[in-house]
């Protein structure tokens, strides 16, 4: 059982133990942006507090080297060529369901269980991925990358709860997370703006350079392409007749490109490094709901598979501030297709 010490992966491993199942927790030891003064980020004192709790043993598993180097260097890499990226999506398919697996393997483990707010089920022999009942709390989105032998040893105990049941009986059990606050940021920043941990890790990405218009035109400077992202307003510098919004970073120019509000609406996108978790592309094009970002609502769209694990999006209507670097995610009402990174946005309407 992966073990943060948080409610959601507490109460799962209650619920796998009411199964009578043999549990033991594993937790990891990762990366923090504060290691050059405070110890690293950590959940092996609120896991332990927990395995103390129902009686199961807890392994610790130090992955900080492979953490800086798979999703902080990564992370630090991605803003470098101007995208935005979600490091929960790398860690997820790098270190959770990566290192941690395999460590909680050779501990003896037959299945690997997290706290994640996601469903699995089994037809004809495939393995799906569905999302939570709690259509609020759904983190299916951070999974996309999970494939039929990820699957075919993985248990989601909470996936078919809602936060509050979660919450309700974590109370009853006495467990110490019960009333934990949710995390809201990425857990290895520990405080420190993202920005900052960028700038020093990745000094050229805090290199000021001009702010273009959309015919070319230097209108301002900016402060360096990592304190910025597709779609923002505040911050620019830039006052006129109308609001400036940012459309593109250039990182070979170490320019941004801003204009309307409307000019952000794109109908189509380029995503890479695809993935299904069938295993299969679809045949040819298919009807889906497409999600850009993992706080976005779905929407109504076409998928098509192209190859090198390449694949475009197009929607029945236009998408504000399609990011590069982002996850787009393929549904088709409960069930998760796949996914992948968004490369690049279609033309711009008009």
């Amino acid at each position: 059982m992966a073990l943060s010490g948080g409610v959601d992966s507490s109460v799962a491993a209650a619920l796998l133990l009411r199964e009578g199942l043999a549990v033991f927790g594993v937790t990891m030891l990762v990366w923090s942006a504060s290691s050059t003064g405070e110890p690293p980020v950590s959940a092996a004192d609120d896991a332990r507090l927990v395995c103390d709790r129902l009686g199961i043993p807890l392994h610790v598993v130090d992955l900080r080297e492979q953490f800086k180097s798979q999703v902080v260097d990564a992370f630090c890499a991605s803003y470098e060529r101007g995208w935005t990226p979600n490091p929960c999506l790398t860690c997820n398919r790098q270190i959770k369901f990566g290192a941690l697996l395999n460590a909680a393997l050779e501990l003896g483990a037959d299945q690997f269980a997290t706290g994640h707010y996601a469903r699995i089920d089994c037809q004809q022999g495939e393995y799906r991925l569905l999302r939570a009942r709690d259509r609020h709390k759904d983190q299916a989105y951070v999974l996309y990358t999970l494939g039929q032998d990820d699957l075919r040893r993985t248990r989601f105990p909470v996936g078919s709860l809602t936060k509050e049941q979660v919450r309700a009986m974590a109370d009853d059990l006495g467990l110490p997370s019960a009333h934990r606050p949710e995390s809201q940021d990425a857990c290895f920043l520990a405080r420190t703006d993202y920005r900052q941990l960028v700038a020093h890790l990745r000094p050229d990405t805090a290199r000021p350079g001009p702010i273009l218009d959309v015919a070319g035109k230097v209108i301002g400077q900016h402060q360096g392409i990592a304190f910025y992202t597709v779609g923002q307003r505040q911050g620019l510098g830039i006052y006129g007749a109308a609001p400036s919004f940012v459309l593109e970073i250039d990182a070979a120019r170490n320019a941004l490109v801003v204009g309307a509000k409307s000019a952000l609406y794109r109908r189509s996108l380029l995503a890479h490094q695809v993935s299904f978790v069938s295993g299969r592309p679809p045949p040819g094009p298919v009807a889906i709901q497409a999600k850009i970002r993992y706080n976005a609502a779905e929407q109504p769209a076409t998928l098509e598979a192209l190859p090198n694990q390449t694949a475009r999006v197009t929607f029945d209507s236009p998408q504000p501030a399609i990011t590069p670097g982002q996850g787009v995610v393929f549904y088709q009402d409960d069930l998760v297709l796949g996914g992948g990174l968004i490369l690049a946005p279609g033309p711009r309407e008009g």
